[in-house]
């Protein structure tokens, strides 16, 4: 019995993992582009940063349900991979968070443009974590 639930679990963090990386595909690469073919730069950059800032945190919050399921199911390495991807969406909300002081000297414009660059960049990267982990758990690993 405990081992058809051990594999439902593995399914569930499989299923959930597979959720996260479509998730962050969505907010990289399709957001991005439509937002930047239907509006101007600055209300681009400041829509896709609340995109990757807003969806980055429910991507960390599957990744994580996802961790605790394959740990129940006994998947061990996917739940690791799992969570320092959930780890890593995580860290978008430190990158794209408003600074409480500004990094630049008073009258000079800020660039949020390499805070999305690096927001971007580390979604792609944890998003391709989150696909190994969905298949780390669909193998059992």
């Amino acid at each position: 019995m405990f081992e058809n639930l051990q594999d439902i679990l593995t399914s569930f963090a499989a299923l959930l993992c597979g959720f996260a990386t479509g998730g962050a595909w969505i907010g990289v690469v399709v957001v991005p582009n439509e937002s930047f073919d239907h509006m101007d730069y600055s209300r681009a950059d400041r829509h896709v940063r609340d995109v990757l800032k807003s969806g980055s945190t429910a991507i960390a919050g599957t990744l994580l349900a996802a961790s605790a399921f394959a740990v129940l199911g006994g998947s061990f390495g996917a739940a690791a991979i799992a969570a320092l991807a959930c780890f890593g969406f995580f860290t978008n909300r430190w990158t794209l968070s408003k600074r409480t002081e500004p990094s630049s000297p008073p009258g000079t414009r800020q660039r949020k443009k390499s805070q999305r660059i690096v927001a971007v960049a580390l979604s792609l990267m944890f998003g391709l974590a989150a696909a190994a982990a969905g298949i780390m758990a669909v193998f059992g690993i």
